[in-house]
C-alpha cells in the first residue's frame, strides 16, 4: 500500500460499516485532513444495527458525503452474517487468529473496496479508506496487507482515471497493524463517540449486545486494555 503522505483538503471515500474500526479510521482521515465521503453497503446482513450507526457516526463526525448502497449478499449466503448459520460464540482468542469462522462473508472486502473505487473515480479521488485490521481480527484473509496490497495495483490498473494518469489510488488501512486498545485509543483522540457505533453479529431485537460473539468479545478486551469505560449495552 501507499503510504499516508497528501496535500490537506483531498478528497477520500471511507468504508463505514458503523464499528469501531470504520468509525476511527474515518475520525483519522478527517483528523488529517482529508475531505471525506462515508460509504455505508447494505449487504443483506443479519440486522439493521449496524446501518444505523453508521449514519449516527457519519453525522456525529461530520462527512462532506455519506451514500448508503444496497448489494444483497443473501443471494448466494455462504455465511453466519447472510444465511441461516449459527454465528460463532465463545472462541478463544488463539482461535479467532488462526481459524477463518462462518462470519466471513465471502469476497466482501473486494466486493465493498470495488464500489469504494468507483465512487472514488467519479469523485476524482484517489484515497480510499478501510478499517482493515491485521492484528485483533477473526481470521479474515480479506483483512490482510498483502490483500490490500494487490487490491490496490487492481485498482491503477482498472480504472480510466489511473490509466489516463489523472489520479494514483491508494488504499489507506490506518489500523492495521493495531490493536484494538491501540484503535479504541486513537478513535477516543480523534472525536469518537463510541456509544453511537456497533460490533455486536448477533444483537437481541432491541440492538443490545450478544457479549459472546467474536465482535463482542474483541470489542470488550479491547476497552478492558484501553482502560476506557465501555459504553456497549449488552443482553
Amino acid at each position: 500500500m501507499a503510504g499516508d503522505l497528501h496535500q490537506r483538503g483531498e478528497r477520500a471515500v471511507v468504508l463505514l460499516s458503523g464499528g469501531i474500526d470504520s468509525s476511527t479510521t474515518l475520525a483519522l482521515a478527517l483528523r488529517d485532513g482529508y475531505e471525506s465521503f462515508a460509504l455505508t453497503i447494505d449487504y443483506g446482513q443479519r440486522h439493521r444495527h449496524e446501518i444505523d450507526a453508521a449514519r449516527r457516526v457519519a453525522q456525529s463526525l461530520g462527512v462532506s458525503g455519506h451514500m448508503m448502497v444496497g448489494v444483497d449478499l443473501r443471494a448466494f449466503g455462504g455465511s453466519a452474517l447472510t444465511a441461516d448459520i449459527q454465528v460463532p460464540r465463545s472462541r478463544e482468542p488463539s482461535r479467532m487468529s488462526s481459524e477463518i469462522p462462518s462470519t466471513y462473508v465471502p469476497a466482501r472486502n473486494t466486493v465493498f473496496l470495488s464500489l469504494a473505487l468507483a465512487w472514488a473515480e467519479v469523485l476524482n479521488s484517489g484515497h480510499i479508506f478501510i478499517g482493515a485490521n491485521a492484528v485483533d481480527f477473526s481470521g479474515y484473509p480479506d483483512c490482510r496487507p498483502e490483500y490490500l496490497e494487490q487490491f490496490e495495483r487492481l485498482a491503477n490498473l482498472a480504472t480510466k482515471a489511473a490509466v489516463e494518469g489523472r489520479v494514483r489510488y491508494r488504499i489507506h488501512a490506518p489500523l492495521l497493524r493495531m490493536t484494538k486498545a491501540g484503535i479504541i485509543r486513537a478513535g477516543t483522540g480523534a472525536g469518537v463517540d463510541f456509544s453511537l457505533t456497533h460490533s455486536c453479529y448477533d444483537p437481541a431485537e432491541e440492538g443490545l449486545a450478544c457479549g459472546a460473539c467474536d465482535s463482542c468479545l474483541l470489542r470488550r478486551r479491547g476497552f478492558e486494555e484501553a482502560g476506557i469505560p465501555d459504553p456497549t449495552r449488552y443482553a
